[in-house]
């Protein structure tokens, strides 16, 4: 690895030279299964054709030009976004939290004009919403926090799938006007919550004339088997942020908004010089238009029971194993142990998994997965879990 890069990550030892939907290959010719899909990333797979064209055609045509002036392809895709998402108006930046930066300044700009001075935003334990300052700062993980004192303020700190507290918190807070929250969390450990959280969490702002603000960075575009996580649940929040999946591995966010929310931004309020390029937003339209018309999200929601149920069969008689959970392809394995050890012994044997929250393996594979290859995974994952255990048993 190169010494001129900061030491930002502990970068596994291997780089990739190219990919082919759910495999990825090496400097050295090695093969990989990619079952975390460069973290919700890819979820049409590497090098898809219908994002390549998409890719090279607007290439070929005008990359940039500042969002001084209208950009016919950002305006389709946000157009396309607000169909499928029952929201009004969007915002696009260029990462997920670049999003939640935009999303936290609505929440902040709503509370102003309702005369707060100190406006509030209800966050929860485990979350993750990114690494700039404010986003951090919202951000439920100590470790993402730690030496960038002082945080930014404004934030208020309850436990996950827990309504009792949010009420706790509005009787005793005035100067709430927002709750940020995963319809599922990741990088907490694929975290799922009750059924009925999220009607829940609608109807407390509903009460309190809050904005309920869902960051679908992770669980957008597909990823749970429906569109969008907050689907799953008859409800329709206020603002969605997403990124990740939406350009396929093309940089893009977008912060989606409805309603009261939707006109809180004027022109000087808030901006990107790269959001919403014409590449990355023909890019977006290529990911959009696939899933619609190929029964992605359908196949990724009954693979992803499938993969559940023969995780549950194969691992059943493991007892460090504590709970296998998932939604969609966003799958958690959670252990009794730190598993970390696992992500290089899976590497090792030609598979990319990831670790969550110490104990979690995390899957995130590529929702055009076929039968086959979601059966080689289960095979191959639960010989690895099955020989770490025992060995872990035996030291």
């Amino acid at each position: 690895m190169s010494g001129t890069l900061m030491s930002t990550y502990s970068r596994l030892p291997v780089s990739f030279t190219r990919g082919e939907g759910i495999w990825l290959w090496d400097q050295a010719g090695k093969k990989y299964m990619d079952a975390i899909s460069g973290i919700a990333v890819c979820s049409l797979g590497h090098a898809h054709p219908a994002v390549t064209e998409a890719i090279c055609q607007q290439a070929a045509q005008l990359v940039h030009t500042s969002n001084l002036y209208g950009i016919p392809k950002q305006e389709e895709l946000g157009q396309t976004l607000c169909q499928l998402s029952g929201m009004d108006k969007v915002f696009f930046a260029n990462s997920g939290a670049e999003a939640n930066e935009a999303a936290i300044k609505l929440a902040r700009l709503y509370g102003h004009r309702k005369g707060l001075e100190q406006p509030s935003i209800i966050v929860v334990e485990q979350s993750f919403h990114g690494r700039t300052l404010a986003t951090l700062s919202a951000t439920g993980n100590r470790k993402v926090q730690a030496g960038f004192e002082p945080l930014v303020k404004g934030f208020i700190r309850v436990p996950y799938d827990d309504l009792d507290a949010i009420q706790a918190v509005a009787k005793s807070s005035p100067d709430v006007v927002a709750v940020l929250v995963e319809p599922i969390q990741g990088e907490g450990g694929v975290r799922i919550p009750a059924d009925g959280y999220l009607t829940g969490l609608r109807a407390l702002c509903d009460e309190h004339d809050w904005l309920l603000m869902l960051d679908e960075i992770q669980t957008g575009i597909g990823r749970t088997g429906k569109m969008f996580a907050f689907q799953h649940e008859a409800i329709q929040p206020d603002v969605i942020t997403l990124a990740k999946a939406l350009g396929n591995g093309v940089p893009i966010g977008a912060c989606l908004a409805k309603g009261k929310a939707a006109e809180l931004f004027q022109p000087g309020n808030h901006g990107s010089t790269f959001g919403g390029n014409p590449l990355a937003c023909n890019a977006g339209l290529a990911v959009l238009n696939t899933l619609k018309t190929d029964n992605i999200i359908e196949h990724a929601a009954k693979i992803g029971e499938q993969i559940l149920s023969d995780l549950n069969e194969s691992l059943s008689d493991i007892s460090a194993i504590t709970e296998i959970r998932g939604k969609g392809l966003i799958i958690g394995i959670k252990l009794d142990r730190p598993c970390g050890e696992l992500v290089k012994q899976a590497l090792e044997q030609g598979l990319l998994i990831n670790v969550a929250a110490e104990r979690v393996i995390r899957l995130l594979p590529p929702l055009i997965i076929s039968d086959a290859e979601a059966g080689q995974l289960v095979e191959q994952l639960s010989a690895l879990i099955r020989s770490f255990v025992s060995e872990s048993a035996a030291a």
